[in-house]
């Protein structure tokens, strides 16, 4: 019989569940007595700063596998890496420092202060151990990984710190280990112009690294990655795949680092992000690796679920794996809670007289005609009809690898022609959808020419289709597709606050070339 995925039979896979290939795998393991289940630990200490250890409040452990030996290394010889930022819930006061060390060390913490020669007394991080076992026969080796996290609460709005993460060993405030401090700067307090940049699909490759640097450039406040992350497991079905391999996530995060040591990297959960060994929904590893804002209806089953307001700009991450009707793995999980926290959430931002602009990024397209995934209905279903209702301005997506950029949409047609270099008023004539997944994977198609910035080639109607429920794929002729691009890039937005706020939204080319851009201002 064929065995391609952790050992769950091809045909049976195609009908389980996440949770139901969860339990699979995890009852087939403990019956050869190898699972084990670990609890994380988590130490809390307060100097200058309030700290949460715990920065996810309700994480819970992964699955682990045991290991008969554990690695002893000197603590001064394991070198913190990957370290990667993320918002709390209230970016003006709220950071959370997440990284990786290579082996366990012994009483991991951070440093902060408003200056690299006056950081504070150390702060007690915690540390979530994952552990994976040799896989499809030992093909794939298996991985210990060590996640530690710090949250830093009642930071002052506005301000720059400098910070170095390190364990018994390794102390970043030794003159030996200076070069490896990183800085941040909170949200400002009051409305003030700023940028950030997009992309979802991005994995480990030259392009990847090449848009992080290209990234770099911006000086963003902030960076939205939709979904698809590092690509551990590169099938995508929501499947414990063979090919599944957890060290991939160590040189995403070495990758990375160089962007989101400085840059917050607020991520969601793509189809790729599902991962059935660590937890019923898949998503155990998310939890252990990163510690995002824990606002959203359930932050441990739905960790990619969540808000924050930075400056004018009120941002929301959806799991739009709970709504998928292409890939079904974990549809329906929340039993429609995110859908009515969605609601709800929209309504509060929209009322907020400080919020100008409202972003929703998650990973499956609600409008793209690639020839690969093309569009999702079950977002169409769940969730456009609440972005018009609150007049959301951006939709910012992955899922498909290309630049796609539609017109202003309204009722799912057209409600206003936006040409390249042109402004839009969501108040009127629509939502603007933009699908950035080009970041670093390999490239999709488009069923009819690329039309961009310099290149424009415009199409009264492009033959595409979408996803229904049930798997059916729908034929439709659309007129929506405005910018097509084929080749990487990222999304980055100039937001403008004052009497007349409006946000800049252009697309750049992994070279920096512009490829596409266009206006957003309400009630002009």
């Amino acid at each position: 019989m064929d065995i391609p995925r952790f050992g769950i039979p091809d045909r049976l896979a195609e009908r389980m569940s996440m949770a139901e290939q969860h339990e699979y795998l995890r009852s087939r393991l403990t019956r050869r007595g190898v699972l084990r289940t670990t609890a994380a630990t988590a130490a809390v200490a307060g100097a200058g700063v309030t700290t949460a250890g715990a920065a996810s409040p309700a994480y819970a452990a992964p699955t682990a596998f045991t290991s008969n030996s554990r690695t002893r290394v000197d603590g001064s010889l394991a070198a913190p890496f990957g370290r990667h930022l993320a918002y709390g819930a209230d970016p003006k006061t709220q950071m959370r420092v997440s990284w990786q060390v290579p082996f366990a060390v012994k009483k991991p913490y951070i440093r902060i202060g408003t200056s690299p020669w006056s950081l504070s007394r150390k702060i007690d991080a915690e540390v979530r151990h994952l552990t994976t076992p040799a896989l499809n026969g030992g093909k794939i080796a298996a991985a210990e990984q060590f996640y530690v996290h710090a949250g830093l609460d009642r930071l002052r709005p506005g301000q720059t710190y400098y910070y170095g993460v390190g364990h018994d060993g390794f102390d970043p405030a030794d003159r030996r280990n200076l070069g490896t401090l990183g800085t941040f700067t909170t949200a400002p307090a009051h409305g003030e112009n700023f940028t950030f940049t997009a992309f979802g699909d991005q994995g480990v490759s030259y392009h990847a690294l090449g848009n992080d640097q290209v990234i770099l450039g911006q000086n963003p406040a902030f960076h939205l990655h939709a979904g698809d992350i590092c690509y551990a497991d590169p099938s995508g079905s929501g499947q414990s795949s063979d090919q599944y391999d957890a060290r991939t996530w160590d040189q995403f995060l070495a990758q990375t680092e160089s962007v989101a040591k400085t840059v917050p990297w607020m991520v969601t959960t793509g189809n790729h992000d599902m991962e059935a060994w660590y937890s019923p929904q898949g998503y155990g590893g998310q939890n252990a690796r990163w510690s995002l804002p824990a606002n959203g209806p359930d932050p441990v089953n739905q960790p990619g679920v969540y808000s924050f307001v930075h400056g004018n700009v009120g941002v929301v991450a959806l799991d739009a794996n709970d709504v998928s009707y292409e890939i079904p793995a974990n549809f329906g999980i929340s039993g429609g809670k995110q859908t009515q926290w969605l609601d709800k959430r929209l309504g509060e931002l929209r009322a907020s007289h400080a919020v100008d602009f409202i972003v929703v990024f998650f990973h499956h397209c609600a409008f793209s005609t690639t020839s690969s995934h093309a569009s999702e209905g079950g977002v169409r279903d769940a969730w456009v009809p609440l972005f018009e209702k609150h007049q959301v301005d951006l939709v910012i997506n992955g899922h498909n690898h290309v630049y796609e950029r539609t017109d202003a949409i309204k009722g799912n047609r057209v409600g206003r022609k936006v040409a390249i270099g042109e402004r839009t008023d969501p108040t009127r004539d629509g939502i603007v959808y933009v699908t950035a997944g080009a970041a670093g994977r390999s490239l999709y198609s488009f069923p009819v020419p690329d039309s961009y910035e310099g290149h424009v080639a415009d199409r009264d109607s492009v033959d595409t289709f979408h996803w229904a429920k049930g798997g059916a794929k729908v034929t439709e002729t659309v007129e929506w597709s405005r910018v097509r691009y084929t080749n990487y890039s990222f999304l980055a937005v100039e937001v403008e606050a004052g009497r007349h706020p409006r946000m800049k939204v252009s697309a750049l080319a992994e070279t920096g070339e512009r490829i596409d851009h266009f206006e957003i201002q309400r009630g002009r």
